[in-house]
């Protein structure tokens, strides 16, 4: 869509391998020099070569949505996310990408990531084929339900994600202990935000 930012690439940061060391094959256990492994500094930083197992993180939660930028301006412009990396995919140049997305192919999605914080989402505009299906409207319904988000000041909050597209779902704003209300996004997927 206009306006995405594109590009992308994997972070790296100080510490880990120096250019020459030598270093463990993550794969083969035989010692190569860090010439030879472009990317190993990102190996080592995100435990693939590490010799304890370490935790498992969430990368991303996945949303598929109609109108790439009608979703990011509600995201962005309306919750505050940032537009991160963006990709171009389908399956002629990445084979069996519709087997992995469960997708019948031809398969053409642009996969564009946002963050707030640490929290990272992928917002999946798929060109072919088309998007079909509709999100989770109680808090009942098996699978995913909502994305919640803690709030400084709920009554600007919902008048924020309004203004940028965003239904309120007049309601679910009760006081349960807690202030908190739903509303769906430009697509209908709920999203919650509870006074902090």
């Amino acid at each position: 869509g206009g306006g995405v930012r594109s590009g992308g690439g994997v972070r790296s940061g100080g510490g880990g391998v120096m250019v020459g060391e030598a270093i463990p094959h993550p794969k083969s256990g035989t010692i190569r020099s860090s010439n030879d492994l472009p990317f190993a500094r990102d190996l080592l930083e995100n435990g693939a070569m590490s010799a304890a197992p370490r935790p498992n993180v969430c990368s991303h939660i996945g949303l598929c949505v109609s109108d790439l930028d009608r979703s990011l301006r509600f995201y962005c412009d309306g919750i505050g996310f940032e537009v991160a990396e963006g990709y171009d995919l389908d399956d002629t140049m990445l084979p069996g990408l519709d087997l992995a997305l469960e997708v019948p192919g031809p398969v053409v999605v642009r996969s564009q990531m946002i963050l707030l914080g640490d929290f990272r989402i992928e917002l999946l505009a798929y060109r072919s084929p088309a998007v079909d299906g509709s999100p989770s409207v109680r808090r009942n319904q098996v699978g995913l339900t909502h994305l919640s988000f803690l709030v400084d000041d709920i009554d600007a909050a919902i008048a924020r994600a309004v203004e940028h597209g965003g239904h309120l779902l007049e309601p679910t704003r009760q006081s349960v202990g807690i202030e908190l209300v739903f509303l769906a996004d430009p697509d209908g997927t709920r999203v919650e935000f509870m006074q902090r």
